[in-house]
């Protein structure tokens, strides 16, 4: 049996892009429970952020308009957009909302159901060298794809995939997992954004061990002057 057969019979079918095609801040809750699928790891999403469109969210990189970096979030709805963040990390988002609009579901946190041990070899890419044998087991499972930047890490995704249909049977997929019911998700102010912090457009699984810290945003001291 391959990895599509695999991910396929834990996952359930691959949603189709009318499902992306509503306002992020009703995809986000709706993909609490689903899986997003990339070679042989999946993930089932415990926790997205809701980012809306130009002059409307100013926590969105569309706020201000199209630019080259933010183009795909004005693409069709079921993209992948992928952006390099603090010099370090990507950061991986679902489009929303027809072409033009500009808005999409940032992926925060969820679970590694299929593909563990790739994920943990992702995670810490020098556990396969010599006389490091055992050192990837050290990541406890909540914590594979516990942040945004170590699911995209785990799933394998860089900036090479920013721009991927994920709903034409393509490499990257999200399958319709399991759903998770209203009363078992929770909403709140998003995670360390300096404009829109009060907007709850952040949605997680309640009780969810995989859920990341919340943290609101600290502004950077400047130096102190000579005096």
């Amino acid at each position: 049996m391959g990895e599509r057969e695999l991910i396929d019979g834990v996952a359930g079918e691959p949603l189709g892009r009318d499902f992306f095609d509503r306002p992020s801040e009703v995809v986000a809750p709706d993909l609490l429970g689903r899986v997003v699928a990339h070679g042989s790891v999946a993930v089932r999403l415990s926790e997205v952020e809701a980012y809306g469109g130009p002059g409307q969210d100013p926590a969105s990189h569309t706020y201000r308009g199209r630019t080259p970096r933010n183009a795909v979030m004005f693409g069709e709805p079921g993209h992948l957009y992928v952006y390099f963040t603090y010099g370090m990390h990507y950061c991986a988002n679902l489009v929303c909302m027809p072409a033009g609009t500009g808005s999409a579901v940032l992926l925060r946190a969820g679970e590694v159901v299929a593909g563990v041990h790739t994920a943990r070899i992702r995670r810490m890419p020098h556990a396969g060298g010599p006389g490091m044998e055992g050192l990837a087991r050290r990541v406890p499972d909540r914590d594979l794809a516990r942040g945004p930047a170590r699911l995209t890490v785990a799933l394998g995704l860089v900036r090479e995939h920013n721009g991927t249909d994920c709903c034409s049977g393509g490499p990257i997929r999200v399958h319709e997992g399991r759903p998770v019911p209203p009363a078992q998700v929770r909403t709140g102010p998003r995670t360390g954004v300096s404009a829109g912090a009060d907007t709850p457009w952040r949605f997680w699984i309640d009780g969810d061990p995989t859920v990341s810290p919340y943290r609101a945003h600290v502004p950077r001291r400047r130096g102190r002057t000579a005096r």
